[in-house]
This record gives C-alpha cells, sequence and structure tokens, in this order.
C-alpha cells in the first residue's frame, strides 16, 4: 500500500491537469509592455483581447485563459525566459504575440521542443516560420512588402537609384535584402546602405538621412520599427529637407502607423509605402472592427496594423480551438487545423499558406495626402493581389 498510494496520488494529479485543460485552454502572450515599444505591444494585446471577448462564444464549451508576459526590450533573452516559464510552469497549450523577430527567433527553439505552437502576431523576418513546424504567422514577412516595393520603385516611380536605410537587426536586414532583389531586378541600382541603429533605443536619424540627402538618389527605401522609430524618423525627414531635395521616402507601412500619422504632420504628406492595413480602408470588415475598437477602448488612439495583427491571431487561435473541439494538446493537430485557414480580415481576405505556414494577403502601394479637414490619410493607389512571401518564393538566403 505504501507503494501505491503516491502512484494513486499521481494518477488524480494528473486527472485534474486534464480537466483544467478542458476548462480553459491556456495561450501565453510574449509582448512588449514596457520600454519604449510598449505601445507596439499594447496595440498587439488589444487587438488578441478585443477579438477573444467578442467571439467567445464561437468556442463552444471551450474557453480561452490568456497569460500575458513581458519580452520588454527586444534582444530575445526576456522572451526567451517567458517562454520556457509558461511553458513548464503554466503549461501553455498555445504561444502568440512576438511583435519582434529576435524575440521569436529566440523562443522557436523552445517552443519547437515542446511541440507548442506559436502564433506569430507580428514579428516580419521571412526564414522565423522556417525554424519549427509549429510556427505560423498571421502578419506578414518583411518580403511581403519590401520585394513588390523594389520592383514598383524602380518601374513606376521612375527610380534609377535607391539608398537604403534600415534598423540593424534581423527584420531590417530583410528588409534590405528584400527590396534590393526586387529593385536590382528591375534595373535599378542601390548606391547605398545605411544600418541606423538598434531597436532598443530611438537614435537621432540626422546624420543618416543628410547622407542620403548629399547622395542625392531618387528614392530612399527605409525600414524601421513602428512607432516611436518611425515618428522620430518622419519628423527628420521634414527637418533635413529630403522632400524638397526631390528624393522619395519610401518603405513599408511600418513608417506610417495610423496612431502615430497624425504627429507626424506635413513631413508624412507624399510619403508612399506599401503595406496591408491601413485605418481608411473602405470594407465591412475593417469598419465593424473600428466601431467595435472605438466602443471597447474610449479616449485611446486608433488602431493600427499591429492590432489588426493581434485580432486576425486572435481568429486563427479561436478557429483552430473550435475545429479540434477545444482539445489542442497534439500541438501536430493544431498546426494542420491552422493550414490553409481563411478570413476576412480588416485588411481583406488572408489565408495561411498550407506549405510554407506564413500569409498570403494582398500588399496595396499607399500614399499619404492631407484631407479636407486638415487630418493626413491614406489612400490605395493601387493593388497586389495575393502575395506570398518573396523568400520564400524565390527560395533566398536562410528560405531556402
Amino acid at each position: 500500500m505504501r507503494l501505491l498510494k503516491p502512484l494513486a496520488c499521481a494518477a488524480f494529479t494528473l486527472m485534474l491537469t486534464g480537466a483544467a485543460r478542458a476548462e480553459a485552454v491556456k495561450v501565453g502572450v510574449v509582448l512588449p509592455f514596457s520600454g519604449v515599444n510598449a505601445d507596439i505591444g499594447n496595440q498587439i494585446n488589444d487587438g488578441l483581447k478585443l477579438y477573444l471577448k467578442l467571439h467567445e462564444k464561437d468556442l463552444g464549451a471551450a474557453t480561452i485563459e490568456l497569460i500575458d508576459r513581458d519580452s520588454g526590450d527586444p534582444t530575445g533573452a526576456a522572451a526567451k525566459t517567458a517562454v520556457t516559464e509558461l511553458i513548464t510552469r503554466d503549461h501553455v497549450q498555445l504561444l502568440t504575440g512576438f511583435a519582434f523577430s529576435p524575440d521569436a527567433i529566440a523562443a522557436a527553439p523552445v517552443a519547437n521542443q515542446a511541440k507548442v505552437p506559436m502564433i506569430v502576431a507580428n514579428a516580419a523576418t521571412s526564414w522565423i516560420t522556417n525554424l519549427s513546424p509549429f510556427i505560423t504567422r498571421t502578419s506578414f514577412s518583411m518580403w511581403h512588402a519590401a520585394y513588390p516595393m523594389g520592383t514598383y520603385a524602380a518601374k513606376d516611380l521612375g527610380c534609377r537609384e535607391a539608398a537604403v536605410g534600415y534598423t540593424d537587426y534581423p527584420p531590417g536586414k530583410d528588409s534590405l535584402e528584400a527590396f534590393k532583389t526586387g529593385f536590382e531586378a528591375a534595373g535599378g541600382k542601390i548606391v547605398d546602405e545605411i544600418p541606423m541603429g538598434n531597436p532598443v533605443q530611438v537614435p537621432d536619424f540626422t546624420p543618416f538621412l543628410q547622407r542620403v540627402k548629399d547622395e542625392k538618389p531618387q528614392c530612399f527605401y527605409v525600414f524601421v520599427p513602428s512607432g516611436n522609430h518611425a515618428a522620430a524618423l518622419m519628423k527628420t525627414a521634414g527637418d533635413v529637407g529630403l522632400a524638397q531635395a526631390g528624393i522619395k521616402v519610401i518603405g513599408p507601412q511600418d513608417l506610417i502607423p495610423d496612431d502615430h500619422l497624425q504627429e507626424m504632420g506635413d513631413a508624412a504628406i507624399g510619403i508612399i509605402i506599401m503595406g496591408n492595413y491601413a485605418y481608411d480602408y473602405e470594407n465591412p470588415a475593417n469598419e465593424a472592427f473600428k466601431q467595435a475598437w472605438h466602443a471597447a477602448y474610449v479616449g485611446k488612439s486608433r488602431p493600427n496594423g499591429f492590432a489588426v495583427g493581434g485580432w486576425d491571431a486572435m481568429a486563427a487561435i479561436v478557429s483552430a480551438i473550435r475545429s479540434l473541439g477545444g482539445n489542442v494538446d497534439d500541438g501536430e493537430k493544431v498546426m494542420a487545423a491552422l493550414k490553409g485557414w481563411t478570413f476576412d480580415s480588416p485588411r481583406g481576405r488572408i489565408m495561411l499558406d498550407p506549405v510554407t505556414r506564413d500569409i498570403i494577403q494582398d500588399e496595396h502601394v499607399e500614399q499619404v495626402y492631407k484631407k479636407s479637414d486638415g487630418s493626413l490619410g491614406v489612400k490605395v493607389v493601387s493593388t497586389i493581389a495575393a502575395v506570398k512571401d518573396g523568400c520564400k518564393e524565390l527560395k533566398v538566403g536562410r528560405c531556402k
């Protein structure tokens, strides 16, 4: 009997654990809730929670328990610790969030070993999804915007030469490679490649932008983290006078986050970007999303692309839980349920590629303009339908 009692207790504990898991699916949310990038983390988190609040009924008998963890500065260290604790101590069955690539990259081997699915809501370095078969992404990769922008800049904007500025970490380097590949294939020439600080703190962009002004390319393609980095960059571009020098500032949608657009002022007018979401999009899903956002978050800023990334990530999670009847303990079954998933997002129709586990979505050439009421708006100039991640399509570098 002395030998049987511990075994009986262990079995009883396992039954209790199983019962607890049947009651609530535990989802770990890893985002920057502190530091210079907290506004990005909060936008994603607000999008996640708003979708869940409005669609809990879609789960049937299942429920979701969200467990938030702060990834802090985007070095990857805090995110790896958070994911390790979420899996080993909190016993989460799913992970989401991951605003920055270093965080997703550091967390990937931990999630892979535990076979816990990661639904990435933002981190955009293309090859992140190659790190584990348990990673999918509902946002975008740098190649979704940068590669077609390279082609567009050379063929449609008449840019024979371009300089590239980028924040010096994985997605910045990825953005450089993607734009350069598209631009040079279309006949353009890159005259300079400028690393511009890191994502941990906002640098003084003046020397970098003055260097571009002195070089006089027709286009300056630039990637910086959205939020405070983008706001500082736009102000500096106006102070240095790039537009007056005849240099077109172009880039991904990170340059003009909707929650910072108005404070950028006239310096942002005329900026051309390639993106998948803007507050001004006119479609039923976006109108419903904006109405729900402003009702839930009275007095908060506009939702931006990060908020939509969170909204869509939670939509994918809810869909997988519903299709599996609340039983998501088998990570392989969760990933199978997500392959080929389609959704009418505020950005338009999206799909998870069943082969690459990355997003397929429309990309739009957009331009900032001044509305009749004096506020800044974003208009769609042209659309490229159903864009896949170009890095994987072309099998470039670590995407091979």
